[in-house]
């Protein structure tokens, strides 16, 4: 019988919107621990649901936390997961695991030769309904996949109306913003879904007028590894900051017909050969805290049960390393394979 660990002392490292969730999370599944902030702004306030706030790593790590959940901007998390991880501390990393690739794979053994989970929170895995789209189309439901077409954009300035987008990790460079990282769900979700990716064809682009440093849309073209049969699925990814409509749609074309999954919505649609309309399939309308609390709750499972997470290290380095090949292509024009960019590493 495997032994559960009493969680009694708990770190949030940051505290923008993301931050402030997992605390409220953390707050409501245990509600009897120690719950510190580390946040860089000597003399904060302290929270009310939490019990103390920290402004240097040192006195974080100090605090010797059994579980941390990392919401700092992308470009500080590998540096405190790594101090965080030398004293054994759990991991909950938000996506992206980190703006780049530097540093990763020392973090992610240091927590192999500690035994200690890292977690990367790509939090949609968790959605009932895109879980019911995997489902279906491992059973066949639209035969073999032939292709691929996804989406995902909403007006940036929207995304947090109290607050300036201007100011936000999102539209900053120096922060890990752009449309790729902060919309990389879809990158983890496809290959989740429909395998490792082989290359990827990449424009990004500014085309709009908000006041950010970075990529505002995103045109991808994506290979993935070959099937045994030697077909190679290709798919499309289109992502953006400047529409309007919010959306987020994944459709996989198949050899008897189409099948679409709706973020938005919580849907999952069929459309048969011969048929002249979509048939929903199932329908769940996504709450807010559901996938983050679903998250967390296998977080500490897997601490409880020296177990693997549903989204590990390997996987938020697997996006990163698909992110490195989309700028790759993007400044090179070229078709870019993983691969070949693992290799130079």
């Amino acid at each position: 019988m495997v032994s559960t660990v009493s969680i009694d002392r708990i770190l949030i490292v940051g505290l923008g919107s993301i931050g402030q969730r997992h605390l409220r999370l953390a707050r409501l599944l245990h509600p009897n621990a120690d719950i510190r902030i580390l946040r860089h702004q000597a003399g904060s306030p302290v929270p009310n649901t939490a019990n103390g706030v920290f402004s240097r790593i040192e006195d974080a790590c100090a605090f010797a936390p059994q579980v941390a959940a990392i919401a700092s901007p992308a470009t500080c998390h590998i540096a405190t997961a790594q101090d965080l991880a030398n004293t054994g501390t759990h991991l909950l990393i938000e996506k992206p695991l980190s703006d780049s690739l530097d540093g990763v794979t020392s973090l992610l053994q240091t927590c192999k030769e500690r035994g200690t989970v890292l977690m990367t929170g790509f939090n949609l895995r968790f959605l009932p309904s895109l879980q019911r789209f995997r489902e279906l189309l491992s059973e066949g439901v639209i035969g073999r996949v032939l292709s691929i077409r996804c989406e995902v954009g909403q007006y940036l300035p929207a995304w947090r109306p109290d607050s300036d987008y201007r100011l936000g990790v999102s539209a900053r460079r120096e922060l890990g913003g752009g449309a790729v990282l902060e919309l990389s769900h879809e990158l983890d979700y496809l290959r989740w879904i429909f395998g490792d990716v082989d290359w990827v064809k990449a424009t990004l682009c500014r085309q709009s007028r908000l006041e950010i440093d970075v990529e505002d849309s995103a045109h991808l073209i994506l290979g993935f590894a070959p099937k045994t049969d030697g077909n190679q699925l290709i798919g499309t990814v289109n992502m953006d900051f400047i529409r309007h409509d919010s959306t987020r749609l994944c459709t996989a074309i198949g050899e008897s017909g189409s099948l679409r999954w709706n973020g938005v919505t919580g849907s999952v649609s069929l459309y048969e050969a011969g048929a002249k309309a979509w048939r929903d399939l199932f329908s769940q309308q996504p709450q807010r805290d559901d996938s983050y609390l679903a998250e967390w709750k296998n977080f500490i499972d897997c601490v409880n049960e020296h177990t693997a997470p549903a989204i590990t290290g390997e996987d938020g380095l697997k996006v990163l390393e698909i992110i490195k090949a989309i700028r790759a292509s993007a400044s090179s024009g070229d078709q870019v394979a993983i691969a070949k960019l693992q290799q130079v590493t």
